[in-house]
């Protein structure tokens, strides 16, 4: 008795739906699942043709077959399972899984059959088929853009050079470009910037503003560029994961003092750089290369965001745990409101106006600090300036 109230349990409370028929095809019990499926009542089905839960052509179909696997004993479904469609009371049809074993009970052959509702499953399949036609077509629209834009991209390529292979994989021409287009550059500039310092050497006899106005022009508009060139240059080699901090012993007051002397003289019209070193301890171990490359980009932007007869104070110090670089200027500052966004690649202040940029510098120094396992921490405030400090565990 305990063995029969648990199977029936099992049964009644099932989560699919479960049915059994006798030889003719009568229905002899429905679970509860089952009657939820079908939306009927069981009083309903009971001791009705199983094809009454059946649309056509499987309903006109069903008592043949049942006749035939009991002649045959060939089975379509009995024993094997497959999916199929049933009929709702109120006419709607829905997909299933039927599992159909017979049973020999009481000396007499029963069919039972468990009922797994797919109709969930088929709008899902139904909605990534959907999906997926949709992607097609955006993948389709995405490539005739991405076949624009390559070419594009080749058009500036060969007037940059036309030694770079015709015949580059388009995954790689975007980065092979930048990469080639910022070396390239480089001897042009240089040769600009060579010829607008000759000329401003040969013609300071003639004490010409207007001279001396446009060869500042040509030496800016160089700098500038060649900013512009470094920066997509140094972002192309974090993309691709080639920037590799190489640690070495570093006197950090004569690297100082040389960057400080390098930069003065791009530095605007009375605009000082001040450095100062705290302590006693001048070595530290880091990689000179990155670490000039964040103290530039920092100073550079002191430079450029503040204006003629201004300080700009360079600070470094070594404890026994850390050191620090800290640089301070009183230039255009950053709004609040947008200091969360400061390290983002592209990303630049309302307030700088036509002041150039490329909106990379701040998001390169913060990646290099991160590669040599170093914070970035700043102050700002608009019209007051901002002070930039990097921390370095020894």
């Amino acid at each position: 008795m305990e063995k029969q109230a648990l199977l029936n349990a099992i049964i009644e409370n099932a989560i699919d739906g479960i049915i059994t028929i006798d030889d003719r095809g009568l229905v002899e019990s429905i679970n509860p699942s089952g009657c939820r499926l079908f939306g009927y009542e069981a009083s309903e089905v009971l001791g009705k043709n199983i094809s009454m839960l059946m649309p056509e052509p499987d309903a006109s179909r069903h008592d043949g077959y049942l006749e035939r696997y009991q002649k045959t004993k060939v089975p379509h479904i009995i024993g094997i399972g497959r999916e199929v469609k049933g009929l709702k009371k109120n006419g709607e049809v829905f997909p299933f899984r039927l599992a159909v074993s017979e049973v020999q009970y009481a000396g007499r052959k029963v069919y039972s059959g468990i009922i797994h509702d797919l109709t969930r499953q088929k709008n899902a399949e139904e909605q990534l088929l959907l999906y997926t036609n949709k992607l097609e077509v955006l993948v389709e629209d995405r490539t005739v853009e991405l076949q624009s834009l390559v070419k594009q991209i080749q058009d500036a390529k060969e007037e940059v050079s036309i030694s770079l292979e015709k015949e580059r994989e388009l995954n790689q021409l975007k980065s092979r470009f930048v990469s080639m287009a910022s070396h390239e550059f480089r001897t042009p500039l240089s040769s600009i910037q060579l010829s607008a310092s000759l000329i401003d050497k040969y013609t300071q006899e003639y004490q010409n503003q207007n001279i001396q106005k446009h060869i500042n022009k040509i030496k800016n508009a160089v700098g500038n560029l060649a900013t512009i060139l470094n920066d997509f240059l140094s972002l192309e080699r974090l993309e691709t994961g080639v920037v590799t901090p190489l640690p070495e012993e570093v006197d950090l007051v004569k690297f100082s003092e040389e960057i400080t002397e390098e930069l003065q003289m791009v530095a605007k019209q009375n605009q000082s750089i001040i450095y100062q070193h705290t302590g006693t301890k001048r070595m530290v171990k880091t990689d000179i290369n990155l670490l000039k490359n964040c103290i530039i980009n920092l100073i550079a932007n002191a430079i450029k965001y503040s204006g003629e007869n201004t300080f700009i104070e360079f600070n470094t110090e070594i404890t026994d745990t850390n050191y620090y670089i800290t640089i301070k200027d009183n230039g255009i500052g950053i709004p609040v409101s947008e200091q969360k966004h400061l390290f983002e690649a592209f990303f630049r202040a309302h307030n700088t106006g036509s002041i150039p940029g490329t909106g990379l510098g701040l998001n390169i120094v913060d990646r290099y600090i991160k590669l040599m396992f170093g914070r970035i921490e700043f102050k700002s405030e608009e019209n007051k300036g901002t002070t930039f400090t990097l921390i370095f565990d020894i």
